[in-house]
């Protein structure tokens, strides 16, 4: 599964003639989007697929996820823990054989660590979670593994170059990772291809 990951930077930010062409120039599996507006609601007649856009509360932007194939069920939403000025959310996606999760944390550094144990304490053995993480340093969260690409993806205030978009993953193998060029928005898509881990069957007595 070929799944890209991008925080379009609400309404300065990629328009959706933007994300358009990166669906039709990278035909992913999975696009998830971080501060996507009312604006992008039209992508699906743009590129055909399936999209859903859950607002954060509060804010005039939110998490949204495109497919090309229909979803099995709408995506679920799931409450994390909040900050002092803003709630958080995640957005879940369940497919054949996973789980992928759409969010946009936090800056406080122990906080948004809090709200991935919480997401990954829901989500089932197999899953994924990408999205712009607000993280700096390791994420520390047990029993997954952070298989984004290893480059900044985001320069804070034009000078600091870090890596805030990320993915962990638990059950599943990385077959490849990067971050795709900056375009409109402050940040870089990212783009990964997953599978889900073989399993070791017993040997034979």
């Amino acid at each position: 599964m070929k799944i890209i990951s991008w925080n379009l930077l609400r309404l300065v930010g990629a328009t959706p003639d933007d994300v358009a062409n990166l669906v039709r120039r990278e035909r992913p599996d999975l696009l998830l989007m971080q501060e996507a507006t009312r604006a992008m609601d039209g992508l699906a007649f743009r590129v055909g697929g399936h999209y859903a856009r859950t607002p954060l509360p509060g804010r005039i932007h939110g998490l949204a996820i495109w497919s090309p194939l229909p979803f099995r069920a709408p995506p679920r939403v799931l409450p994390l823990p909040s900050g002092a000025l803003y709630h958080r959310i995640g957005q879940v996606l369940d497919l054949d054989g996973l789980t992928v999760a759409n969010v946009h944390l936090s800056h406080g550094q122990v906080l948004n660590r809090r709200q991935l144990r919480c997401l990954a304490d829901a989500l089932p053995p197999i899953a994924a979670v990408l999205g712009d993480y607000n993280l700096v340093g390791p994420a520390l969260v047990p029993g997954f593994r952070d298989v984004g690409p290893r480059e900044p993806t985001h320069v804070a205030a034009d000078m600091v170059p870090v890596r805030l978009d990320r993915c962990l993953v638990r059950g599943l193998t990385c077959l490849g990772a990067e971050a795709l060029a900056r375009e409109t928005s402050d940040h870089k898509p990212i783009l990964v291809r997953l599978a889900v881990r073989q399993q070791r069957l017993p040997l034979a007595a």
